[in-house]
């Protein structure tokens, strides 16, 4: 079976309003024949006249009369469906977002973010889950609708990725450890005991391959796969935590901290996405108001 020619809705649309074929074809911009042609083509489809000669006007069939609300109706929908998405009514907006990150993300950048969405869009909830890995798959899926972190070669290539800020690598010890007096040199830090961050439990980073030109090596006892643990052990025992200092920053109060002895690149934090969300007007506000809390958060 043929399908119809949905384009003729608009013009049957706009000839039911206007009531004259000459008036819907200056309306639409044609001729007046192409418009009469057009209109052949809608009795022949609708098999009905529509629009009937009346002395020196046109008037509506029954069927046409029946169908004006009706076809307005459709062509206002279908306009508004074809339409950019507005702005939303942030006052009124209910939806929960789901951002993966890490702990110290939300530590350190959850309370600016939470405070400017509370002001704007207090319908508006966050849910945060834990970092596990650098898989995209929950982005592409929908379980995830925003991700922080360092980008690496596993992240999917379709995945969008705007830079939030810039972090350094600095060490946390207890106070009273002994990194806490003297001179820390790269000798004295890679004796002491570490405590690993690895989600894969791998033992070795940048840390270890700053220290190797050196003829240094960390001796570790523990890896974990978070900040706050890191930090908890460095806190309770003589272990070494290094950690990204942003991201930490509330994380070791009470903590000694110092420069690392070595030096060890910088890394970028980014904010990912994936495109399919790109033009959801609320999820673009909410990617807007996490860039903002990166930077109050300097």
């Amino acid at each position: 079976m043929t399908r119809p020619d949905l384009n003729l809705l608009v013009v049957l649309d706009v000839l039911l309003a206007q009531g004259s074929v000459a008036g819907a074809a200056r309306q639409l911009h044609l001729s007046p024949s192409a418009m009469s042609r057009t209109l052949a083509r809608l009795r022949e489809a609708t098999g009905d006249p529509l629009l009937v000669r009346a002395g020196r006007g046109l008037v509506p069939s029954p069927r046409a009369l029946a169908l004006r609300e009706q076809v307005r109706r459709i062509v206002q929908d279908a306009e508004a469906a074809l339409r950019p998405a507005a702005a939303p009514d942030l006052a009124r907006l209910v939806r929960t977002f789901t951002l993966r990150s890490s702990d110290g993300f939300v530590e350190t950048f959850g309370p600016p973010l939470l405070a400017r969405l509370g002001a704007e869009a207090p319908g508006v909830r966050l849910r945060f889950v834990p970092k596990l890995d650098k898989d995209s798959a929950p982005l592409r899926e929908g379980a995830v609708d925003l991700e922080t972190g360092v980008v690496n070669r596993a992240m999917g290539p379709e995945v969008r990725v705007q830079a939030l800020l810039r972090d350094r690598f600095v060490g946390a010890v207890r106070e009273g450890h002994p990194l806490a007096q003297g001179e820390i040199t790269p000798a004295r830090y890679a004796a002491s005991r570490h405590v690993l961050l690895s989600r894969r439990g791998q033992a070795r980073g940048p840390v270890d391959e700053a220290l190797e030109p050196l003829g240094l090596r960390r001796d570790w006892s523990a890896t974990v796969g978070g900040f706050s643990a890191a930090l908890g052990l460095a806190r309770h025992t003589d272990l070494v935590a290094t950690v990204p200092a942003r991201h930490t920053a509330a994380l070791r109060v009470g903590l000694f901290t110092f420069e690392l002895p070595v030096q060890v690149p910088e890394i970028t934090v980014s904010l990912l996405w994936h495109p399919r969300m790109d033009g959801d007007a609320a999820h673009r506000w909410l990617r807007e108001r996490v860039r903002e809390a990166c930077a109050e958060a300097a």
